[in-house]
């Protein structure tokens, strides 16, 4: 699933999809790109590369907050348990990219946010009924499972069911939504953007299903 947009091709994927990793393989072969812009910040860039996540300590609930803390935990350990699904490592596209940049000689973008301002944030703006409503989800993780097994993870969701996900989600976690996912596209557009102002090379912008369109739309708009 991709879009592209003057001298970018948006390529959404999923972090636990063998799907993604073909579809990243299949690009720099027939398309050959000249620079690779990754969702991604220097803490996760460095973790993949030394195929080993970089805990957050306890001692960084200073600058993190506790719903931060809490929050890195639990998304990491779901994705864990995603990945032993479809049998990926979460973060494998990502890391298959930067391979193939680095044998290949292309340069590397990394435009999304440093992690510990999003946590940070998220710890600012979530509110009681969000906590709530998210606590009461986790123990009812066996429905939520339910719901998983009708997706084939191996592949990534059309836009469709993403567009379906992403409104129920932000329906149901307004602020986090705003966190982590509308001031992150802004964000990763307005560093896109300053890559393709510099250059005419051939980019590939690699980012989760669930930005690519609205990072397009935002490029489109920017001025």
């Amino acid at each position: 699933m991709s879009s592209v947009y003057k001298n970018v091709t948006i390529l959404g994927t999923s972090h636990i999809s063998k799907e993604s990793i073909l579809d990243i393989k299949k690009f720099f072969a027939e398309e050959k790109p000249e620079i690779i812009a990754l969702e991604l910040d220097a803490i996760r860039f460095n973790s993949l590369l030394k195929k080993k996540v970089k805990k957050i300590k306890f001692k960084d609930i200073k600058k993190i907050g506790i719903t931060g803390f809490l929050f890195n935990i639990i998304g990491s350990w779901s994705s864990k348990k995603l990945g032993k699904i479809t049998e990926v490592n979460p973060g494998s596209e990502m890391l298959t990219a930067i391979k193939l940049a680095k044998k290949e000689k292309i340069k590397i973008y990394l435009i999304d946010q440093d992690i510990r301002v999003t946590l940070k944030k998220l710890s600012n703006r979530i509110t009681l009924k969000e906590k709530i409503r998210f606590l009461f989800e986790i123990f009812n993780f066996s429905k939520n499972r339910k719901k998983i097994s009708n997706f084939d993870l191996s592949k990534v969701p059309n836009k469709k069911v993403i567009k379906k996900i992403t409104k129920e989600f932000k329906k149901k976690y307004p602020s986090v939504y705003l966190t982590l996912i509308t001031e992150r596209n802004t964000l990763m557009a307005k560093n896109l953007n300053k890559i393709m102002n510099h250059t005419e090379d051939k980019i590939l912008a690699i980012v989760g299903a669930g930005h690519e369109e609205e990072i397009l739309r935002i490029l489109k708009n920017e001025k």
